[in-house]
């Protein structure tokens, strides 16, 4: 192991997008084949997401914690150059993680995140909070609870494995279990605003108004990333398609689809 690295190592949990294979929660409304270029488009968007908020003076080092294994070009053809890969691809849902978590620290980061790669628009100004939070001194956690009651982000000081361990993955219990975990081997955790995964019709719509009607936040919330890919993706899926049809939705006005 080299010497630590005054930054945080982020790792975002994913997939390589294959028709059939990636975003299927989202199929229907969308096709197997829109599923998969929504999910490559969420990944650049997350992608610059990590670049603006480093930008914006967070050390963050980007990371994909990715599978199935033999993808990695997907992922050097999709992505600027720079961002590292760990292919994770394990079992269970917790073992990914905590596989990515120890793999950051073993490349020299003082703190690890994993990250959700179904949130393009997550403001970046929460990356940058999550950052500051794990700069400070102590061990901690920093959770970023998600709607359905999963999380957007867990970063960690050390690798504590008990916090992946008995959790009920991809259920409305994970956040309260992973808190439940934390509090049984006294580690501190903070918590940050709570923010949505696109995994389901409603949701998609959400998106939709956000990229292409210019909804913003509640108060108090920083901005949203504007997720150009994501955005682009859709509005050219708006032109040629029924997808507006699809999600119930007027079709959109033509300067937003320009």
């Amino acid at each position: 192991m080299g010497a630590r690295q005054a930054s945080c190592g982020v790792a975002v949990m994913a997939k390589a997008s294959a028709p059939g294979r990636t975003k299927t929660r989202l199929v229907p409304p969308l096709t197997y084949e829109e599923a998969a270029g929504l999910n490559t488009a969420f990944l650049r968007d997350v992608a610059a997401n990590l670049d603006a908020a480093r930008a914006a003076g967070a050390p963050l080092a980007s990371h994909m914690a990715y599978g199935p294994p033999g993808s990695e070009s997907f992922f050097r053809d999709a992505l600027p150059p720079g961002i590292g890969l760990i292919e994770s691809w394990l079992p269970s849902f917790g073992a990914c993680l905590f596989h990515a978590v120890t793999a950051l620290f073993a490349r020299g980061h003082e703190a690890a995140c994993v990250l959700n790669a179904d949130s393009p628009t997550l403001p970046t100004g929460l990356l940058v909070e999550l950052a500051d939070r794990l700069a400070r001194p102590g061990d901690r956690a920093v959770l970023g609870p998600a709607e359905d009651g999963g999380y957007w982000v867990l970063g960690l000081k050390a690798p504590h494995r008990r916090l992946f361990e008995a959790i009920d993955w991809s259920t409305e219990r994970v956040a309260a279990q992973t808190l439940a975990r934390a509090a049984e081997i006294g580690l501190p955790v903070e918590i940050l605003p709570t923010w949505y995964d696109v995994d389901d019709r409603a949701s998609l719509r959400r998106l939709v108004a956000e990229v292409l009607q210019g909804v913003r936040p509640g108060p108090g919330m920083p901005a949203l990333h504007p997720a150009p890919a994501t955005a682009a993706f859709l509005r050219d899926a708006f032109a040629r398609t029924d997808l507006a049809d699809r999600l119930d939705l007027a079709r959109p006005r033509e300067s937003e689809v320009a």
